[in-house]
């Protein structure tokens, strides 16, 4: 029983009765006008709600190019923990804020479908679910709340009358809708009066043609008493559900031959026309379609453009006039956004076909391409292979970043612009800086290519292929994975991939993985020269001997020999070494020493010392300086010999250790990196040899 408590116990932590309660508030019409005057927002419309949930989360401000870039923190799914989290794409949900912003003010928006379009997996249907699931959550808050009505009426059964009950209205329309028509616009411009421009209620339509019959019945047996009528409406919260068919909706195509409008619109309800004597009275109609279900929210069509034109149709008035039109039906209004997504063939069939122009005039078009830039992402591949989630097997560093780089080049455009290459287009776009371009230049790159990541490969592909090097033989034996072995999984997959058939393009994509094999090369023997040179005590004895070398050459002094106790003249073979590490040339070398006599100067002046690690460049040619050095004494090439001696395995420990500590190695992936550094080394020095 002790247990049984303390289950009860977490299980109690996690409710919060109050807040049940008031998500469950009921109260007479008259309480909701007093809600009301009180707290206009409670009587939005969809797309004012939609708009000020998306701002509710926050925005940052950020500069990006020269331009002001406005990043919505709702996209990165605070109510989820990031699962669905949408990363690098700013710029088209700028736009598609301002098309709900634009909505919310009355501005003609609203009375279009919103179409996301874009290549598979560029995170259409993320978008989608994201505004669903977040209106969900913010229809339970504070801010959030809305509400809906149901009437208190006598149930006559099979047995003559069942006495009272209450029944919902079937739109979970707002109650201002039972303010008759004469009288609505005198009580919204009260509410509105002190409301700024971009605040005020704006409501659709009528009630639903069941309320107008309830309504109707009970304004002839008041004789016309309005507020009689209203002592039989009760006013309950209304909360969003998806899964309850509440205000969210999704509707996804099925075979063009099984297609039905009733699917969307509702149907009659064959078994009531008995009990209601006729088959258009509204209380024998089940209002059950997907447009019908989610009025006071959204509804989303997957593949859109996939529906019958008989379908397309209904989306057109359901759009511009808020209004849908069931076969043998009165006219319904819903207040609704309708949100569509598609992707490039489709779009470009629509784009083809006369008939579908009134469709094309009623949809704004918001393009959703793939990231271009590698830190985005990375970002999403890390959501599902980060170190959180990925138990048992190590992710060898830059694994992920060069499948990310991989997926990012595909999307690329060839620069027009000589002297640059793809890679370091790429590079350019994720922020690095490189000589010879400016933030003007990247600007003109873009602008080149406006369409640019409206094609490539998809994020999904990515994900599939480092889940098969996951589970891969390999991977389950040394409990390890390594960029290599991704990239071959991306390359074996090409050739079967179901969406590339252009043998140009797969040559194409496998050449830009020969580009990042040799990217990656060169990190890594970059990590290996740093983690070599990482001898910091090493490396100040190599900079104080420069430093008092370039003092004693700029000064026109001599060096005094510690060893010898005889003054001689500055090693310039020494100056040299490390200068030519940075490409200083020979007729450069005095400029650059007496910049590094000033910069210490400037320093001392300050009160600062100087240190070997503050000048990048400096830091730099000491570090190829020392590797170069060290390499020739650990004998690196070595290493694809079976026999080391102990002096050369424990300096190559000593590196192992610091590839563990500083980049984020294992003990397997380390010892990789080593011997394929070495033997990347041991084919330069062939090469010199021959």
């Amino acid at each position: 029983m002790a247990k049984n408590n303390t289950l009860v116990a977490l299980i109690d932590r996690k409710l919060d009765v109050s807040s049940f309660r008031e998500q469950h508030w009921e109260g007479t019409f008259w309480d909701y006008l007093d809600i009301v005057s009180e707290n206009p927002a409670v009587a939005r419309n969809a797309f004012q709600r939609v708009y000020d949930m998306i701002l509710s989360y926050g925005v940052e401000t950020y500069t990006q190019f020269k331009q002001e870039v406005t990043r919505y923190k709702f996209f990165s799914d605070p109510f989820d923990n990031g699962a669905d989290a949408i990363y690098g794409l700013e710029r088209p949900l700028m736009q598609l804020v301002d098309f709900f912003k634009s909505a919310a003010q009355g501005y003609g928006t609203e009375k279009r479908i919103l179409l996301l379009h874009g290549p598979v997996g560029s995170s259409k249907s993320t978008i989608a679910r994201l505004l669903k699931k977040g209106l969900e959550a913010y229809s339970k808050t504070e801010q959030g709340k809305l509400f809906t009505y149901m009437w208190r009426v006598h149930h006559r059964g099979p047995g003559g009358d069942e006495g009272e009950q209450y029944v919902e209205c079937p739109m979970h329309e707002e109650p201002l809708l039972l303010i008759p028509r004469e009288a609505r616009q005198d009580v919204l411009d009260t509410i509105n009066e002190r409301l700024p421009e971009g605040r005020k209620v704006r409501l659709y339509g009528d009630v639903c043609p069941f309320c107008r019959k309830v309504y109707s019945d009970l304004l002839e047996q008041y004789d016309g008493d309005w507020k009689k009528v209203m002592d039989h409406v009760k006013v309950r919260r209304l909360i969003l559900s998806e899964k309850d068919r509440r205000g969210i909706g999704t509707f996804q195509p099925k075979d063009e031959k099984n297609q039905d409008s009733t699917e969307l619109t509702g149907d009659i309800n064959y078994r009531k026309i008995a009990e209601y004597g006729s088959d258009s009275d509204p209380r024998a109609f089940n209002f059950d379609g997907e447009l019908n279900i989610a009025n006071r929210g959204i509804v989303e069509f997957i593949e859109v453009l996939k529906l019958d034109v008989a379908f397309l149709y209904d989306l057109l008035g359901a759009s511009q006039e808020h209004m849908i039109k069931p076969k043998k039906f009165a006219q319904t209004y819903i207040d609704e956004v309708i949100l569509g997504h598609t992707n490039e063939p489709e779009y470009k069939k629509l784009q083809g076909n006369e008939m579908m122009e009134a469709f094309r005039d009623r949809t704004i078009k918001i393009d959703i391409p793939y990231n271009i830039r590698l830190d985005d992402e990375i970002k999403i591949y890390m959501k599902d292979f980060g170190p959180d989630k990925i138990k048992g097997i190590h992710i060898a560093p830059h694994t992920i970043e060069m499948a990310a780089m991989w997926a990012v080049l595909t999307r690329l455009a060839e620069p027009k612009k000589a002297g640059i290459t793809k890679l370091q287009k790429l590079k350019l776009y994720n922020g690095k800086s490189i000589p010879g371009f400016t933030e003007d230049s990247i600007k003109e790159l873009k602008e080149e290519n406006p369409r640019e990541g409206m094609t490539g490969i998809s994020p999904r592909y990515i994900q599939d292929k480092i889940s098969n090097a996951l589970v891969s033989h390999q991977a389950q034996q040394d409990k390890a994975i390594n960029p290599f072995m991704v990239m071959n999984e991306l390359e074996a997959g090409l050739h079967h991939h179901s969406l590339i058939t252009d043998e140009e393009l797969k040559k194409e994509y496998k050449e830009l993985l020969a580009v990042v094999r040799e990217e990656y090369e060169d990190i890594l023997k970059g990590e290996v020269q740093r983690a070599i040179s990482a001898d910091e005590d090493a490396i100040k004895r190599l900079a104080a001997n420069y430093i008092e070398n370039v003092r004693a050459y700029t000064q026109h002094e001599k060096v005094r020999n510690r060893y010898t106790g005889r003054d001689e003249e500055p090693d310039e073979r020494l100056m040299r070494s490390i200068e030519e590490k940075i490409d200083i040339p020979e007729s450069r070398k005095d400029d650059f020493r007496q910049e590094i006599m000033n910069y210490i100067g400037a320093l001392a002046l300050d009160g600062k010392k100087f240190e070997y690690n503050t000048n990048a460049r400096l830091l730099k040619a000491l570090e190829l300086k020392l590797f170069e050095d060290q390499r020739d004494t650990i004998k690196l090439k070595n290493l694809v010999s079976s026999v080391v001696d102990d002096e050369t395995q424990q300096k190559i420990d000593v590196v192992k250790q610091r590839l563990i500590k500083y980049f984020g190695y294992n003990e397997t992936s380390a010892t990789d990196v080593l011997n394929y550094v070495a033997s990347i080394f041991a084919r330069g020095d062939t090469k010199q040899d021959e």
